[in-house]
């Protein structure tokens, strides 16, 4: 693994919302520590309502964690694009990840509940 990356359980119990609906609740997040950058916390796929996400053909590399794809959330008022991304087949040092969900949008609120 990367130096710089630290991977662990978070703590507690983390819920996803988007427009004020909770879209996803576990008690087996993963919280990401990537050198200065703010922590991500990363979802169990289980733990997420799938049925607001959409594929998305958005694809990004990293050269610690490896190729992320995207998903777009899809509500009934609006689709928030590229707000979800995932590696699914990480590279060897974060394995932890893999197939794990981050979200990253202002509309969506990722909180310790």
């Amino acid at each position: 693994m990367a130096d710089h990356i630290k991977i662990r359980k978070a703590p507690g119990t983390w819920s996803v919302r988007v427009g004020g609906a909770v879209i996803g609740e576990s008690k087996n997040a993963l919280e990401l520590a990537e050198g200065s950058y703010p922590e991500v916390i990363y979802f169990p796929r289980e733990d997420i309502a799938m049925a607001f996400l959409d594929a998305s053909d958005k694809t990004t590399h990293c050269p610690h964690k490896g190729d992320a794809s995207y998903f777009d959330i899809v509500t009934k008022s609006t689709t928030l694009e590229a707000a979800v991304w995932s590696y699914e087949t990480p590279k060897e040092g974060v394995i932890e990840i893999a197939g794990y969900l981050a979200f990253g949008h202002d509309d969506v609120t990722v909180e310790k509940i």
